[in-house]
């Protein structure tokens, strides 16, 4: 056997399980199974709104549906796992299924009713978008599909397949058979068009136009030509002050040098005899002579 063939058989086996346990638990709320391949043997995650109804009484259900499993599918350690999911109103096949349940319950009287209250729960719950459809003899004899929308679904490219969730319902009438599509884009879903803005952090914006750049550098010129100014000042006012209290120093010391030659006179006296000999030259100076003397004295 190629390596080809034994994976198309293993996908085929797990597709089959996959069906099996959605036939059985379907009316129970469960929204997908998973199969993981242990050393131990298979391991099932089973992601269902009511795990208490899956696990049965006393674990009966998973009980029985091990056992199942070992003898329809050849199952050596089937280990079954329930996980309750934390919004089921975001899964399309628990919308399709409480559409089918409805349906099933109240006719198709009331379709309308049922598929606005499906989108509006989804849309509550967070849904970018969703779409029902309602085909079948709904309500009157002849086929018709009814079609409920609501936001914003993609229906090509990439997105419309990894992103939009799909699943697919039958609901059994006394009017025959009617088949529910339903089409929900979670809010997980990464739109390649969607642009998310970040805020301004201070500080990592940087200046290109260079004005900062110009007003550091004319405010460092103002305070370099502000200093040399107000050191001149100073100096021109110690200057001026420095000339004017040097002439008065000088004119104290000139008067402290000036008052000690007053009795120097004195030593004018020897010039007595001097004007005593003043009357041979002239008569005018001889009258004239006590008057110095008596200054002197």
């Amino acid at each position: 056997m190629t390596i080809e063939r034994k994976f198309i058989q293993q996908n085929l086996k797990e597709l089959q399980i996959k069906e099996y346990i959605l036939q059985t638990l379907g009316k129970i709320g469960v929204a997908r199974v998973k199969l993981q391949r242990t050393p131990l043997g298979e391991k099932i995650l089973i992601s269902c709104s009511r795990p208490g109804l899956v696990v049965g009484r006393a674990g009966s259900n998973i009980q029985k549906l091990t056992v199942e499993l070992k003898s329809k599918f050849g199952l050596e350690n089937p280990q079954i796992e329930i996980e309750e999911l934390t919004n089921p109103m975001l899964e399309s096949s628990i919308l399709a299924e409480m559409i089918s349940n409805s349906m099933e319950r109240f006719g198709t009287g009331r379709f309308k009713g049922i598929g606005h209250k499906a989108m509006t729960e989804a849309m509550r719950s967070g849904a970018l978008g969703i779409e029902i459809l309602i085909s079948g003899k709904v309500p009157s004899a002849r086929a018709k599909t009814w079609r409920f929308y609501n936001g914003y679904l993609k229906k090509c490219g990439d997105v419309a397949v990894e992103g939009v969730d799909i699943a697919y319902r039958v609901a059994l009438l006394k009017t025959g058979i009617v088949g529910i599509k339903v089409s929900v884009m979670p809010p997980t879903t990464i739109l390649p068009d969607r642009i998310d803005i970040n805020p301004e952090e201070p500080g990592v914006v940087e200046d290109i136009t260079g004005t900062a750049k110009a007003a550091e550098v004319e405010a460092k010129v103002e305070t370099a030509e502000a200093k040399p100014k107000r050191a001149r000042k100073k100096k021109e006012g110690g200057a001026a002050a420095g000339s004017e209290a040097k002439p008065q120093r000088a004119k104290r010391k000139k008067e402290d040098a000036e008052s000690p030659v007053v009795p120097a006179a004195p030593a004018e006296s020897p010039s007595v005899p001097v004007a005593s000999e003043a009357p041979a030259t002239s008569v005018s100076s001889v009258p004239e002579i006590p008057a110095e003397t008596k200054k002197t004295e």
